[in-house]
């Protein structure tokens, strides 16, 4: 017996070390559409911010890198008799290519003061779209208080406190540029996040191009104005339509849908029709329209100081102390794979992280004096996850400590990946565990008899 006992003690030891070496450094970093798991090749992007305002209006600039306009958010195929959907948001990255470049920005005075210590983190609640746990229905972002218990996305306070909640100024003001919803028309969309993310009142610039009963596009484009009826496939894939020709469905190039008309395979329509938007919704403009070349996008966003509407926007007041966040959507992602940054200070002529120059005239004059924000990617991070055991900086939140103050972005986008990837890491590091303890088991058993054996001898 015993001579077997060295032996196997030593393929003991050599299994051991083959499963530490096998297990060691594959990782579990593997995207699964199927859970909403989908990571970006690149984690952090810059972002480079500029703001000035006058008597009346305020004014902000953008500038951020994207390997290719993002213009269209999804289209309609014709192909061998059907009108075809391509470009809707998947997981990550659209396989077409297609899905609007777009930037955002909350803006808060203070109402919210969690906001300006943890940013967007307070408006990613449990149940959020899009997470591998989302809700059975569709839930956007949403503020705290406007829940009766952390976490619980279905429990809403009640109407009267809602009321109460916003005429007291807890919500965001969302300035949200869509590349190809509003910036044609030279707008961007003015929307909010309270009980959720939801427009201000008014309209959108934006429709749906589809009769569901006839199963065809509503409208097309008109050929007698621009020399087409539609655009053509591998003329968008080869990234040869641009913003210098007609791409979108304005109102002044737009005809109703002709089923008649010669249509080819490979004909395109966009899903979406575009309209001036109106009322609150339609406070945000966009001057010049936001443009991209050279692989930059370069967008310019106004609005009024004081848009007469306090319970959707923020009034902005000259020598005011504000906190803003941004986000970008970019390489045909939409949803939640975007970038974002950590909460920054805004200055009206005042020293802040972003400080806007008061300017005189109706347009500022920009030079090149801009504020450098780093996005990152921030994986399934809630904020009933941040408020748990599970997070060892719990107790830090609790004493309102900021999180720019323990975290970098670079640290926060891989906290971000560890909890996208939880269970596998845990059970990578059991399954390491288990080789290591295997083998020292090994290692000791086979010493042990090696050295028997030879004071035996």
């Amino acid at each position: 017996m015993n001579k077997y006992l060295l032996p196997g003690a030593s393929v003991l030891f050599l299994g051991g070390f083959l499963i530490s070496w096998v297990t060691h450094g594959t990782g579990v970093v593997v995207n699964d559409p199927e859970r909403n798991i989908s990571i970006p090749e690149t984690l952090t992007v810059p972002l480079q911010v500029q703001a000035a305002y006058n008597n009346d209006t305020m004014f902000f600039r953008y500038r951020w890198p994207s390997d290719r306009a993002g213009i269209f958010h999804d289209v309609l195929v014709y192909q061998d008799g059907e009108w075809k959907r391509r470009g809707n948001a998947v997981p990550g990255s659209n396989p077409d290519g297609l899905h609007e470049d777009r930037v955002a920005m909350m803006l808060d005075d203070g109402s919210v003061p969690e906001f300006g210590r943890y940013g967007g983190y307070i408006t990613v609640g449990a149940g959020l779209e899009g997470l591998t746990n989302e809700a059975p229905e569709e839930v956007t972002k949403y503020l705290p208080a406007t829940r009766n218990r952390l976490g619980a996305w279905d429990d809403v306070a009640p109407e009267d406190v809602q009321a109460r909640l916003r005429a007291a100024g807890y919500f965001l003001d969302l300035w949200h540029w869509r590349g190809g919803r509003s910036n044609p028309l030279g707008y961007s969309d003015d929307q909010n996040v309270g009980i959720e993310r939801a427009g201000d009142g008014g309209r959108s610039s934006y429709g749906t191009n589809w009769n569901k009963d006839l199963s065809q596009p509503n409208v097309m484009f008109n050929p007698e104005v621009v020399g087409f009826a539609a655009l053509r496939w591998d003329d968008i894939m080869a990234g040869n339509v641009t913003q210098d020709q007609v791409y979108a469905l304005t109102p002044d190039v737009t005809v109703p849908f002709d089923p008649d008309h010669a249509w080819q395979n490979g004909d395109v329509i966009p899903r979406r029709t575009l309209r001036q938007p109106e009322g609150s919704r339609a406070d945000i403009s966009a001057p010049g329209k936001g443009r991209w070349a050279d692989g930059y996008w370069d967008v310019t966003l106004a609005r009024a100081l004081d848009t007469g509407a306090p319970e959707d926007d923020k009034i902005l007041r000259d020598l005011g102390m504000y906190d803003v966040g941004f986000a970008i959507h970019r390489d045909a992602t939409g949803g939640r794979w975007h970038y974002v940054s950590l909460p920054q200070s805004l200055g009206l002529g005042r020293d802040a992280d972003i400080t806007a120059e008061r300017f005189t005239g109706n347009r500022p004059q920009w030079g090149n004096n801009w504020s450098e924000v780093t996005l990152f990617y921030p994986g399934q991070v809630t904020w009933p996850l941040l408020n748990s055991k599970a997070h060892a900086g719990a107790e830090g939140i609790a004493e309102g400590v900021p999180v720019r103050y323990r975290h970098s972005p670079e640290q926060l986008t891989n906290y971000g990946i560890e909890i996208e990837f939880n269970d596998e890491i845990r059970r990578q590091w059991l399954l390491t565990l288990l080789a290591g303890v295997v083998f020292i088991a090994g290692f000791g058993v086979a010493l042990n008899r090696s050295a028997t054996s030879n004071k035996g001898a």
